[in-house]
């Protein structure tokens, strides 16, 4: 979006970034992936995103809604956990289908 260069650029490199560490990493099996989430409901949402935006958003997001908090820390955990034991180098999107 417009005026959101320089925190699109660095979250464009964290992404690189998290890919680059997965092939260095890997090697000692030490996992690195990277979570994208999309609206959330948090302070800073509330604090620079206008009722105008998040209602366009919305109306592009498949579950039509805001995500919680616990819903991205879900994803974490899951990263976190053995469950994602062969999951490296990837953007996990966490956007409601955006």
């Amino acid at each position: 979006n417009e005026g959101r260069s320089a925190y699109s650029s660095a979250k464009a490199a964290l992404i690189t970034q998290s890919k680059v560490l997965s092939r260095e990493l890997g090697v000692h099996n030490i996992r690195v992936n990277t979570i994208a989430p999309g609206l959330t409901d948090t302070d800073m949402m509330k604090k620079n995103t206008t009722q105008e935006t998040i209602k366009d958003v919305l109306s592009r997001v498949s579950l039509r809604r805001i995500a919680n908090p616990e819903e991205i820390a879900n994803t974490a955990l899951f990263l976190s956990s053995d469950l994602s034991s062969y999951i490296t180098g990837q953007v996990i999107r966490v956007d409601g289908g955006m």
